[in-house]
């Protein structure tokens, strides 16, 4: 079923009349207020046709965009990155279309204006130097070489977005139903991207073309290409879902011997998260890991894994496993297979992806390595802003360290407000919805989602309304405070929170050595004890407050 991205209550978008942000574009970011002429469109599939040269560092190619029109346009608007010249847009017949550059906005002139219902096709030629990751930075094209000293080329753009490198509507509430992605480059380098391999060509110019096939849905900055002299470790994998899923490690033959003992700790993280989430989202294609020259990032059944089989290589500190392969491996679920339709959402991602990782710590190393875990999440908390605007947000304005953090340890309160049952069914149901209540496409139920659903999900489930919940937690920065009092024989205990919100969390104690729980439903609470009795304040840090006297 194809999913429609601007129609319908589930998904809402802030679109911006033509021009008003041409000015305001960065193209050093992704997202934001839409214009008009890139809400009237629906992208169903791309062809992405690239030559990629390590002499030069360069690229050179063409992208096909084939899209459906929701509202009559008589342009069709790409982003891409100024660096990169276009060298000509043409139609299906093979017609050429007169085109302007404006910033990173490509605005391709129709003969006619295209109605709505119709489907248009358009393929844009260009080329250059795209834009290299600077020493210290993350996003961009990565020409680096093994110790060997062959070529070892990746890309990475969330932040900056995927117009950083081919021709794309640079905007997370529109995704292809497919995608196909051929890539051409020297012998004997291989290429990995994303979906299915349907076959490698050998050019007569000493070159081969792998060209791959997406069977899902994807968005934008999850499309990749990984290129180097790789060694193959594949193995298969029995999904719980009930199919036999390829996997396979695209490793530098310097680390061929590391990259084989770490296979079957990976395929382990794959299990639990099926456990978790449900039937891996991409099994129609594969699980694939292509070693890359920087950390890691969550490419579309082809994650970027660049953690030089360390456990302390994500966030400094050691995890008792390989967090970085873990933590991008959730995202298929946590992003790739259920994507926010605006960045402002982007604690969708990041949040559920980290939180996978404490439930994993839990699951095979046991509470105490958990409890460490999520001590150091509460220190790297900030709280400057909320971790979901309301309002439409870039990359660069929604991507914090709290959407990582602070929403882990949200999703951890939750568990404790009512329940492990009710908190894991929720999980299942985000991921792993039934068809018959929520859309889906295809195998791997992908769908554009908000916050809004999510909490709507979890009142449903819980059987109460969550919504002051997360108007506290997440669409506010600071942290509801826990003050108490004490006099005599009798403890006060009041909740102070920001814009004086309802906010009836309970709290748990242990009071005389007996572990409670203590109801807040007007926001406060008074209970008598002994006046010599211990009070503790929820050992286990189950809550995510401030505290205060």
């Amino acid at each position: 079923m194809r999913l429609r991205r601007y129609v319908g209550t589930a998904v809402v978008c802030s679109v911006a009349a033509a021009g008003t942000l041409e000015a305001q574009r960065d193209s050093r970011a992704s997202g934001g207020p839409i214009i008009r002429e890139q809400a009237a469109y629906d992208v169903g599939f791309y062809e992405l046709a690239l030559r990629v040269s390590p002499e030069d560092s360069s690229i050179a190619g063409s992208l096909t965009v084939h899209a459906d029109v929701v509202q009559p346009i008589d342009h069709l608007v790409l982003d891409l990155d100024p660096r990169l010249a276009v060298h000509g847009v043409t139609l299906a017949d093979g017609g050429s279309l007169p085109f302007e550059r404006r910033g990173g906005r490509l605005w391709i002139s129709f003969p006619r204006r295209f109605a709505e219902g119709e489907r248009l096709v358009a393929a844009v030629a260009y080329g250059g130097q795209p834009r290299a990751v600077p020493k210290g930075g993350f996003d961009g094209f990565i020409w680096e070489h093994t110790a060997s000293g062959d070529p070892w080329i990746s890309v990475s753009c969330e932040l900056f977005g995927a117009d950083l490198w081919w021709p794309t509507k640079d905007h997370p509430s529109d995704e292809p139903d497919s995608m196909a992605i051929r890539l051409t480059v020297p012998e004997p380098l291989t290429a990995a991207s994303n979906g299915r391999l349907r076959s490698v060509t050998a050019n007569d110019d000493g070159t081969r073309t792998f060209d791959w096939f997406v069977s899902t849905p994807i968005n934008n900055y999850g499309v990749s290409l990984n290129i180097a002299n790789y060694v193959e470790i594949t193995t298969r994998y029995e999904s719980v879902g009930g199919e036999t899923i390829p996997v396979t490690f695209w490793a530098i033959p310097e680390h061929e011997e590391q990259a084989r003992a770490a296979l079957p700790e990976f395929v382990d993280h794959l299990r639990h998260l099926e456990e978790v989430a449900g039937p891996y989202p991409f099994r129609a294609d594969k699980y694939g890991i292509a070693e890359v020259p920087y950390l890691g990032m969550e490419h579309q059944s082809v994650i970027a894994y660049g953690a030089n089989f360390e456990n302390d290589a994500m966030g400094g500190m050691d995890w008792g496993f390989d967090a970085l392969h873990q933590h991008e491996l959730a995202h298929e679920w946590y992003g790739n297979q259920v994507t926010p339709a605006d960045f402002a959402d982007l604690w969708l991602n990041e949040s559920f992806a980290t939180y996978a990782q404490s439930l994993y710590a839990e699951s095979r190393l046991g509470e105490e390595e958990t409890h460490t875990l999520l001590r150091a999440f509460r220190q790297r908390v900030a709280n400057r802003q909320p971790i979901a605007a309301r309002a439409a947000l870039t990359t660069r304005e929604a991507y914090t360290g709290d959407i990582y953090f602070k929403g882990a340890l949200v999703l951890h309160t939750l568990r404790y407000l009512i329940g492990g049952e009710a908190f894991f069914e929720i999980l299942r149901q985000w991921t792993d919805p039934d068809p018959a209540v929520q859309g889906e496409t295809g195998s791997c139920r992908c769908r554009l989602v908000t916050t809004d659903d999510f909490v709507a999900l979890a009142s449903q489930v819980s059987g109460t309304d969550l919504s002051w919940f997360f108007e506290v937690y997440v669409r506010r920065a600071a942290l509801p405070r826990l003050v108490t009092r004490r006099r005599g024989g009798a403890v006060g205990f009041a909740w102070d929170v920001p814009d004086d919100l309802p906010f009836p969390m309970p709290v748990p104690v242990v009071l005389g050595g007996a572990p409670r729980r203590i109801d807040m439903i007007e926001g406060g609470a008074t209970v008598q004890v002994e006046s010599d009795a211990r009070l503790v304040i929820d050992p286990e840090a189950w809550v995510l407050m401030e505290r205060g006297q």
